[in-house]
């Protein structure tokens, strides 16, 4: 696992969020401090807040109070400049791999680069070949989405994220959608960029690996932040009921 430091000015920075959807108030109130090179796991049951902070974080929710902040770069909804600034600070990674059906593996990892930061072709390319190489993909440059497997597809989608430099990447059940054969060879990647210092928030129910690679878990129960603490002491000494009861009942 790499260093995480603390002292640096925190990457993400979650103050007293609250988002609804009509009448249900999903985030309560979060405040968070990620630091550079840290890699925090998101784990709570299905409803908790998990996915709608991390869309939040991307700007792909609005919320309706509190504030929120990447690389120093507010999250502002009204301003379209600002969000597309944010957004450049922001990789995401989905359950579904959304890749475009019609690009290759290596154009879809271009793409963004070259629309976005203006990367020149040959720039782009060479910047694909490396990411492809770096997810364990460099033979796949040509290949189409439908001649990949979920797990190659799932690191194409990583890459992709890539591109773009983000100062964090977030994952939501990045390996739910894939076949229980494939889900190691995703998360070798993930662990990967983990050991060379990205920055990272997970949601994950793959509990051996939060604890193996994060810094943090933070356990969501009824949108607030239950518990917040290192890997190993919240998994072997959680101090609330819920997180005691969560884990009971998921197979560690």
């Amino acid at each position: 696992m790499s260093h995480a430091d603390p002292s640096a000015m925190p990457v993400v920075e979650i103050a007293g969020l609250r988002k609804r959807f009509g009448e249900n108030e999903v985030l309560k109130g979060i405040d968070l401090q990620v630091a550079p090179g840290e890699v925090i796991a998101i784990i709570g049951r299905s409803g908790s807040g998990k996915s709608t902070l991390l869309r939040c974080i991307n700007g792909l929710e609005s919320f309706d109070s509190g504030s929120l902040a990447v690389a120093g770069q507010p999250l502002a909804h009204g301003d379209a400049r600002a969000m597309r600034a944010l957004r450049q600070q922001v990789g995401m990674v989905f359950q579904s791999f959304n890749l475009f059906p019609h690009l290759s593996a290596g154009r879809n990892v271009m793409l963004a680069p070259t629309l976005v930061k203006k990367l020149p072709h040959d720039a782009a390319q060479a910047l694909a070949q490396e990411l492809l190489v770096r997810v364990g993909l460099s033979e796949k440059f040509d290949a189409m989405p439908d001649q990949l497997s979920g797990g190659q597809q799932q690191r194409v989608a990583i890459a992709r994220a890539l591109a773009m430099a983000p100062a964090v990447l977030l994952c939501d059940e990045i390996t739910s959608a894939l076949d229980p054969e494939l889900v190691g060879e995703v998360l070798r990647v993930v662990e990967s960029l983990a050991a060379q210092g990205m920055t990272m928030m997970m949601v994950t129910h793959e509990m051996a690996f939060a604890r193996k690679v994060s810094h943090r878990i933070v356990f969501m129960h009824a949108g607030r932040i239950h518990e917040i603490g290192p890997a190993q002491s919240l998994f072997d000494n959680p101090s609330t009921p819920e997180l005691k009861q969560f884990l009971s009942a998921i197979d560690r």
